[in-house]
């Protein structure tokens, strides 16, 4: 397993381009988000996507998020209307998951077999740019119903497995994820504050 030291607020080429291709290839990374670490996968890589599932020992029943590299991008994987790109123009990027409805293109295993999917757009350019190719899997690194760490050594601790590649950006500050809202409705919906 490599480990990667950089900066929160630094976009290295490198290690962006040496995450995309652990994920092109059908890896798992561990990386930082605005709120906390989370687990990435090539959403369109089913192997990989069950490893998500399997590294946290979550319910294949539970969907992932996806975070893609702007709020234009969630076209590609999310129906939107008018009011609800209102809503995500005004809150995004920022850290908030947003349920909308899906895309034929996003495969089932993501969403828990459900017509929805859940979207995010971190306040984060390293995480964004890890997506600039595909949208990945974004899903705290935890093992589920577990407490969510700060410190990559904490987390490599509770998930006791290995992953493709790990960025290291130091201890985040958050130790809450983001904000879910359903926006499926007719009126938004607070989902987890």
């Amino acid at each position: 397993m490599k480990i990667l030291k950089t900066s929160i607020d630094k976009v290295d080429e490198k290690i962006i381009s040496e995450a995309i291709n652990v994920l092109a290839d059908g890896g798992v990374i561990l990386y930082p988000t605005d709120t906390v670490y989370g687990l990435g996968a090539n959403i369109f890589d089913n192997k990989a996507v069950k490893r998500v599932f399997e590294i946290k020992k979550r319910s294949m029943l539970k969907p992932l998020s996806i975070l893609v590299r702007d709020v234009k991008t969630i076209d590609l994987v999310a129906k939107v209307s008018t009011n609800q790109k209102e809503t995500l123009n005004n809150f995004l990027p920022g850290p908030y998951t947003f349920i909308l409805n899906k895309r034929k293109t996003v495969p089932r295993g993501i969403t828990g077999g459900t017509s929805y999917v859940g979207v995010r757009v971190p306040d984060n350019q390293l995480a964004c740019n890890l997506s600039r190719i595909f949208p990945i899997t974004t899903t705290s690194a935890n093992l589920s119903d577990e407490e969510v760490l700060p410190t990559v050594d904490e987390i490599l601790e509770q998930l006791k497995c290995e992953v493709g590649l790990v960025i290291d950006v130091g201890k985040l500050n958050s130790k809450k994820a983001s904000s879910v809202i359903d926006l499926t409705g007719p009126n938004p919906k607070i989902i987890r504050k």
